[in-house]
């Protein structure tokens, strides 16, 4: 029973990771919208919730690695790797250069950053391709997604109000 109970735990907790990443990927895609600071500042807090997202992941990343280059690993699941791998390597694109344009987050940290245009323009296509990847990452998680939020979010709200169920000692 405990294995249940803990892999239970272990999806909520990276519904929660996850929703909050996605929840700060979209702010932090519009910082015409938040201000820089709030851009600058969430996404950092970004890399760090990408991380822990890995970390929880990480069982299934070694083991995909492993198997690869195998003719028994399912199709699904190594375009799966190679997505994500596109998609980690984008962030790591995003966050190296809003890291080296920052212009509010690094100079409060007393960190003078240089002010370099083609960073820049690195960074807002690597911007939008992270859109579009993470577009499809989803698409490829939507079943999970689905069925995790049906059953840690929905079912437990519809269950809050229904009526508890009679017994039938009480309508004896």
């Amino acid at each position: 029973m405990k294995p249940i109970a803990q892999k239970i735990n272990i999806n909520k907790t990276k519904l929660l990771v996850d929703a909050g990443a996605l929840a700060a990927f979209l702010v932090a895609t519009a910082p015409r919208f938040s201000g820089l600071a709030i851009h600058e500042w969430l996404s950092i807090a970004l890399a760090a919730t990408l991380i822990v997202h890995l970390l929880l992941n990480w069982a299934w990343i070694v083991s995909i690695t492993r198997r690869l280059f195998s003719k028994a690993l399912e199709h699904k699941k190594r375009v799966n790797y190679v997505l994500n791998a596109l998609l980690f390597i984008d962030f790591v694109v995003i966050m190296a250069t809003g890291i080296v344009i920052s212009e509010v987050a690094l100079p409060q940290l007393g960190i003078p950053s240089p002010r370099a245009m083609a960073w820049r323009g690195i960074h807002g296509l690597a911007s939008d391709a992270g859109v579009i990847i993470l577009g499809l990452h989803l698409g490829l998680h939507w079943q999970w997604l689905v069925g995790t939020i049906s059953r840690h979010v929905i079912k437990p709200v519809v269950n809050l109000f229904r009526k508890p169920a009679r017994r039938k000692e009480a309508l004896s």
